[in-house]
């Protein structure tokens, strides 16, 4: 990855919907040059997509909530159980497999309380070799790294 790909991401990360002719004409490459390295960077994976960022409190969705979750036992057969089925929850969106005290660590979005209830009682302690759930409330969200520091 050069200067241009790194001008070409950033731009991206700033605006994707950016027509090829703003990209070229931003990183200073013709339209065909810029459109070839945009799908290189797309089959490589390092654009994993395109979407927009939607606040969940505007839709709906007012509680944000910080999960850890320890599994009964740490086996491949047991991580790629519980992976497989949390993925299938729709309140989930991110989870990460961590080191330390916990296995996972998830967040999670609810509309109330009350929702919030219901996905942890019905639904997180029922993932497949779990053992313990444990969460916090997120009062604020501070820092969003959008867009990534490619600049290094």
């Amino acid at each position: 990855m050069d200067s241009a790909d790194r001008k070409l991401l950033a731009a991206l990360q700033r605006d994707g919907r950016a027509t090829n002719a703003a990209l070229a004409a931003h990183v200073g490459l013709s339209e065909s040059a810029c459109l070839r390295r945009t799908r290189r960077l797309e089959e490589a994976g390092v654009i994993s997509g395109y979407g927009a960022r939607i606040d969940a409190g505007a839709v709906g969705y007012t509680v944000r909530v910080l999960v850890r979750i320890t599994l009964k036992s740490q086996t491949d057969r047991d991580f790629s159980a519980f992976e497989r089925a949390v993925q299938s929850v729709p309140n989930v969106i991110d989870c990460f497999l961590t080191t330390g005290q916990w296995d996972y660590e998830l967040i999670a979005i609810a509309r109330d309380a009350a929702d919030l209830e219901r996905l942890h009682s019905t639904v997180l302690t029922k993932l497949p070799g779990v053992a313990r759930v444990e969460s916090s409330f997120v009062l604020r969200h501070v820092v969003r790294q959008v867009p990534l520091p490619l600049d290094r």
